[in-house]
Parts: structure tokens; sequence; C-alpha cells
């Protein structure tokens, strides 16, 4: 991040080379809370940024005071639209234990709040999963399935640049105009840079695909009211598998539900979401 007034430490990161860690690199701020510089980068068209690299920011800085390395629950609340830029992370400490912290977190830039969020983290382990009703779904190898669609002339969001994303050929007819009868998205998911997954990349990983109403023919952008990621363990080194889907799509408003797999097929986050449809 570039030099700020009233910086003082920078947070080490866990995979320094990553182009996704240094995007999302905070720093104190005097006076208590956070600065961080938004990477434009990670855009999905028309300079907003990707709501789940906003929530990796304030999930970061949540960090920052916690006796615990990793956010397990981050929901928050999108207040409007998001640019890169200098941000300012206001972070209130709510309780802190032995095995827990929650943190409330208010993301800001020149326009005012953009993001509120409450973080609880935690320290993840590799404990065997005692029972699960999410089996990683068949789907072809990554090598097998197409990747995310860049169509001549038209601008790639920069996202999209820094992903590498194979859909399911099951899920993605719509790219040949061929809508499906169900919205859902299949799709292996990693960082294009080939940093490795940690639990804030899962943060991002679960608001990257486009809208599953994209399935059904539903195009266009679907701004995010509200999203809430749970991080169930620490994803393996690799590829991740990412399922969104809609549940119910009526009255201009639609949810979106999201499990992820890492590359040893076990479930690694959740997420659910609150959308306005495609306008």
């Amino acid at each position: 991040m570039g030099s700020h007034p009233g910086t003082l430490t920078v947070v080490p990161q866990n995979h320094p080379d990553s182009a996704f860690a240094r995007a999302t690199t905070v720093a104190r701020a005097e006076g208590g809370g956070a600065v961080a510089e938004l990477d434009p980068g990670w855009e999905v068209g028309g300079g907003i940024l990707n709501g789940g690299y906003l929530m990796a920011v304030a999930a970061r800085a949540a960090l920052l005071d916690s006796p615990h390395p990793h956010p397990v629950a981050v929901s928050a609340t999108f207040l409007r639209a998001g640019a890169g830029g200098t941000a300012r992370i206001e972070l209130l400490a709510e309780t802190t234990g032995r095995t827990l912290a929650n943190t409330a977190a208010v993301l800001s830039t020149g326009i005012g709040p953009i993001l509120t969020a409450q973080v609880t983290t935690a320290t993840l382990g590799e404990e065997p999963v005692d029972w699960s009703a999410n089996p990683m779904p068949q789907v072809p190898a990554p090598d097998e399935c197409p990747a995310a669609l860049r169509p001549p002339g038209v601008p790639v969001p920069g996202l999209v640049q820094r992903l590498d994303i194979r859909f399911d050929p099951a899920t993605a007819g719509f790219v040949q105009g061929r809508p499906a009868a169900e919205p859902r998205l299949r799709a292996w998911m990693r960082l294009a840079d080939g940093g490795e997954p940690d639990p804030l990349a899962l943060l991002m990983f679960a608001d990257a695909l486009p809208p599953a109403g994209f399935a059904i023919g539903r195009m266009g952008w679907a701004p995010t009211v509200q999203l809430q990621v749970l991080v169930r363990a620490l994803p393996a080194p690799g590829w991740c598998l990412v399922e969104n889907v809609n549940t119910e799509v009526a009255g201009g408003w639609t949810d979106e539900d999201c499990r992820i797999w890492d590359s040893t097929g076990r479930l690694v986050a959740q997420s659910r979401q609150l959308a306005r449809l495609p306008r």
C-alpha cells in the first residue's frame, strides 16, 4: 500500500506475493482503526469494486487486534457502491474470548460509509468432519471446463482478470445462448497469479461468480444488499469449486446461496446473500 498520512504499521500477509494479499493490505491508523488503498483492479464493471473484496479488506482490518488469526463469520451490509482509492475502517471490538472474538467494522471512502460488517474471528484447524450434508458435486476437471467468457471487444472486468475461473459445462449453457431451467452456476476458481486460497480469499470467492440468474438468462449486474460468509475450514492448496444457486427470484429481489469446496473435496465456506435483480 502506498504511503498515507497517519499510517503506522502494515499487517503481514499470508501470501505476500499474491495480488490479492497486496490489494487487501491494511495499516493501523492514528487514533484507532485502519486505513487501506482499495485496488480498482478488483472491479466488476464500471469501476464498482467486488463486494467480497471489500468484505476481505474489512475482515483483515478486524484481525489487527484480534487474538485469533482467521475470520470465521462475516456479515456485511452494503450501503453504496465502492470504487478504488483510500479507505478508512473504523473498528469496535465487542467481545474477546478464548475461542473467538467479535468486531464491528465500518468501511468508508470519500463518499461516506460503503459497508458495515460484523466480523467473528477464531482459529481454524484441521479437525476431521463429523458429518456433512454437503458432498462435493461431480464436476469435470478444471482443464475440461471452459474458462470465463471474454467476448472480443468487450471490456473484461478487473475481477475476472485476477481470477482463473472454469465453468462447469453442465451450468454454462447461458454462454452459448441456452439458458437452463434452474438458476445454478458452478465453477472451479483460483487466484490467477498462483496465490493459494486462504480464509480471506474465500470471502471474495463467495461473491466472485456472476449472479446465478445468468444461468436462466437474467443477465446484468445484481447489486448485493447483504452478504454473510461462514468459513468452515482452512482450504487446501489448489483449485476451489464454487457453486451458487438462487432459491427464490421474485419482486425485484433474489437470494443466493453459495458453497465452496477445496481441492480435497472438503466444504470450506458457505454464504447467503440478498441482492436486487439485474436491471
